[in-house]
């Protein structure tokens, strides 16, 4: 029961860290390239009405991602399961370090654009804002890339 349980938890984890992964692939391939054709204030008002309905929405995703990987490793240990919870383990430390890149660096940013795109009142650092934002979208991938490899090495390893 331990391991249906453990790949149970395993694929939620992929399944929500994935809807993450994907929305930070749009931005890096896509959102990026968008944003460096547009004015400051075009790039502000975009950028800010979206992380006003991404902050709404993505938070369950990735605190459940978060939550589901750690469950993982727990069930992991738990049962035995030594490559399973190694796997678990390096997907919790890349989502723990993808959140903290986050809050750091990206939540400030979201927060100033969308008061911003709110009250319609362009910062005058409006480019720096979306560039610091943009400077850690490579590596947010690449962490969700080692969470959702990891989750998926746990899932074939119990």
């Amino acid at each position: 029961m331990l391991v249906l349980t453990g790949q149970f938890l395993a694929a939620l984890a992929v399944l929500a860290n994935a809807v993450v992964y994907g929305t930070d692939w749009c931005a890096a391939l896509i959102m990026r390239s968008v944003y460096r054709r547009l004015d400051d204030a075009s790039v502000t008002v975009s950028a800010g009405w979206g992380h006003y309905y991404g902050d709404k929405r993505m938070p369950i995703f990735g605190a459940g991602g978060v939550v589901t990987a750690a469950l993982t490793l727990i069930v992991a240990v738990v049962s035995g399961h030594t490559g399973a919870a190694v796997a678990a383990a390096v997907a919790l430390v890349a989502l723990i370090a993808w959140l903290a890149f986050y809050v750091k660096v990206a939540k400030p940013v979201n927060t100033a654009q969308k008061a911003a795109a709110q009250s319609g009142v362009i910062p005058a650092d409006a480019r720096a804002l979306q560039d610091r934002w943009d400077s850690i979208i490579n590596l947010r991938v690449a962490l969700q890339f080692i969470a959702l490899s990891g989750l998926l090495a746990a899932l074939a390893l119990f």
